[in-house]
């Protein structure tokens, strides 16, 4: 792995700050979210390898949130769809994810206003042959296939628009939080293709076969408010707080136990795919994993005493 590049910022600002590096590939708009309610100040630290795609930035939150990590879509003039380069830069976000300890939960949002992710960049797709087409959808499917195994919870914040292969990223995720206003849909279909990327598989698990079938063969766009009455999201908050409960959601998860975090998500993901001994096996299996942990013995010490926990994730 390449040499990182940090750069920090507090998002206490009022305004947009901008940030140069010596490569102009690398500049970067960092964009105020004045949705934080958190009465304390916390920084923002931007991870960059040195060959880090511009449409993605990885950002580390320090101070009381530290352990938060957060996936930042910025392709505007494209509306976040996602091509090969958006693709890498996602592919190595989530493997820095899984290579750094101090990620306990990470969240996956948008920079751009009024879009999540627009699905996949169909322009690009023009140009493909069968064959090349064949390979992207597949890495696609991989990619999302693992941000779902990625080690720690995943939060999707979605405001606005979230189609096609958008839906999809945000499916793969552990908790969907949206705002009002979003619009969400897999409009494969209408072009005469089907879901590649997950979408006919995760979308039944979360909201049943029929309805799943009815948003898939029409195409049709969902609401907010529809999706979570769905269950396709687990809230539906005023357009543009979705990344305040988020956050707030990613806190929550952040003072709980690195590695119960993960063994839980791991209990659940696996679990839910076998049959009910298998599963209560695995449990045990996971259960064992945090059994001789030094943060078990500070959560029971940390309860007698009365007083706040502090995990190490050892």
């Amino acid at each position: 792995m390449c040499a990182l590049r940090v750069l920090t910022r507090s998002v206490c600002s009022s305004s947009s700050s901008y940030v140069k590096t010596s490569k102009p590939y690398l500049t970067l708009i960092l964009i105020t979210h004045h949705q934080y309610h958190y009465q304390h100040q916390t920084h923002r630290t931007l991870i960059l390898d040195s060959s880090a795609s511009e449409f993605v930035k990885l950002h580390k939150l320090n101070g009381p949130d530290s352990g938060i990590v957060e996936i930042s879509l910025d392709r505007p003039e494209s509306k976040n769809a996602i091509g090969k380069e958006m693709l890498r830069g996602l592919n190595q976000a989530f493997e820095l994810i899984n290579q750094k300890s101090y990620a306990n939960v990470a969240m996956i949002s948008s920079s751009v206003p009024g879009v999540f992710c627009a699905g996949a960049d169909l322009k690009e797709r023009r140009a493909m042959s069968q064959s090349e087409a064949k390979i992207f959808v597949k890495s696609l499917r991989s990619t999302f296939s693992f941000l779902e195994d990625v080690r720690v919870p995943t939060i999707a914040v979605i405001e606005g628009v979230a189609l096609g292969g958008g839906l999809e990223m945000a499916l793969a995720c552990d908790i969907r939080i949206c705002g009002e206003n979003a619009l969400m849909g897999l409009p494969e279909t209408g072009l005469a293709i089907i879901p590649g990327a997950g979408g006919t598989q995760r979308l039944p698990r979360l909201v049943g076969k029929a309805i799943a079938k009815d948003i898939i063969f029409t195409g049709r766009k969902i609401d907010g408010k529809e999706a979570l009455s769905l269950g396709l999201v687990n809230y539906c908050v005023p357009a543009g707080e979705a990344y305040s409960k988020a956050l707030a959601i990613a806190h929550d998860i952040n003072q709980k136990g690195p590695v119960a975090l993960r063994m839980a998500k791991r209990a659940i993901n696996e679990g839910v795919e076998t049959d009910l001994t298998s599963a209560l096996e695995l449990e045990e299996d996971c259960y064992d994993q945090v059994l001789n942990t030094k943060d078990r013995l500070e959560g029971l010490a940390a309860f007698a005493e009365k007083r706040k926990p502090s995990y190490t994730g050892e």
